[in-house]
């Protein structure tokens, strides 16, 4: 299929290891827009120094992640694959946008809000632009689609906002990038104990992630919050029994998930027995997509030539952006 001309741009921080979430919230929908749409998919290592990451693992975290996005269904040969950090073009951009950017509606973003209560002693400028340079990013190339969740549809609005006023004071150089996914009601996947979502740092008990080993998912799993089950017929199912309800629907075929349902309405569930069958399914479903980025992983060489071709058509993207930014602005554009 040859690919619609319309640009989508997306990017994920390389602050821990892909979870259920991270792939069926996004890399499984990245990997279906690669063979429609002209996609850029980026490591984001300058946005993980806003929380004073340890950079002594990040070449090894950008490297791992590069392997699990492959593993996941993204293939090099389909889309840009790049690092952040690869890209000089980004921080040009991100310092003409801050001229556009207001004190007053970054100190409301309900990330930099969140930010401030988890770390209050390094509330850093970083953390303060983080919206300014994520608009660098999509804006850089020009994207016309990014995939989000709910919880970053306000950085795409702010996004939109910096290029409108760009566009309004210089003249039209962007798109106004949409929020975009395939489904209305993407799936939301619960940590194990149904406390709040599966996470890449916090909670890796409750959290079942692509790189781990069989006998961790089943321990896992086994040890999920369950109760005693339903007394009365067609109850109401609380978040932790619904998320693994969830899971089951993901991972297990149609007809199992239907007997469990069954039992589940009919009060005559056995959670052991569900969560044994659960196990064996999910283990099925992440051995592949594993034992492909630790293939990957044995061969550091393939991966970093993978992440130079991926920077050598970001850049040659962003370049074509900066120069049209530059005519507009007055500067000259060598």
């Amino acid at each position: 299929m040859e690919k619609n001309k319309e640009i989508v741009l997306s990017g994920i921080r390389p602050t821990g290891f892909l979870h259920l979430g991270n792939y069926f919230g996004a890399l499984k929908n990245w990997a279906r827009m690669q063979y429609d749409y002209e996609c850029f998919f980026f490591i984001a290592d300058w946005h993980s120094l806003t929380t004073h990451a340890d950079t002594h693992q990040l070449r090894a975290m950008t490297r791992n992640l590069t392997a699990e996005l492959i593993a996941g269904g993204l293939d090099p040969d389909k889309c840009t694959i790049y690092a952040q950090s690869d890209i000089p073009e980004i921080p040009e951009l991100y310092l003409y946008l801050n001229m556009l950017a207001y004190k007053g509606e970054l100190e409301k973003t309900v990330t930099f809000k969140e930010k401030v209560r988890q770390q209050p002693d390094n509330i850093n400028a970083g953390l303060l632009t983080y919206p300014v340079l994520q608009a660098a990013d999509i804006l850089i190339h020009r994207a016309h689609y990014v995939p989000v969740g709910k919880d970053q549809e306000q950085h795409i609005e702010m996004t939109r906002n910096f290029a409108e006023r760009f566009n309004y004071r210089y003249g039209e150089v962007f798109p106004l990038p949409k929020a975009f996914s395939y489904t209305e009601n993407l799936v939301k996947i619960l940590s194990l104990d149904g406390s709040g979502k599966m996470s890449k740092s916090e909670q890796q008990m409750n959290t079942i992630y692509l790189n781990d080993a069989d006998e961790l998912i089943l321990k896992k799993i086994m040890k999920a919050k369950t109760d005693q089950g339903p007394t009365s017929p067609d109850s109401e199912k609380p978040d932790y029994i619904q998320g693994l309800f969830t899971l089951l629907g993901l991972v297990s075929s149609p007809e199992i998930l239907a007997k469990f349902e069954y039992d589940f309405n009919h009060c005559q569930i056995r959670y052991g027995d569900m969560k044994k069958q659960l196990a064996e399914d999910m283990i099925r479903f992440i051995q592949p997509i594993r034992d492909k980025a630790t293939a990957l992983l044995s061969d550091p060489e393939r991966i970093d030539n993978i992440l130079a071709s991926g920077a050598e058509k970001a850049r040659k993207s962003a370049a074509a952006t900066l120069l049209e930014l530059r005519k507009v602005l007055g500067f000259r554009h060598l």
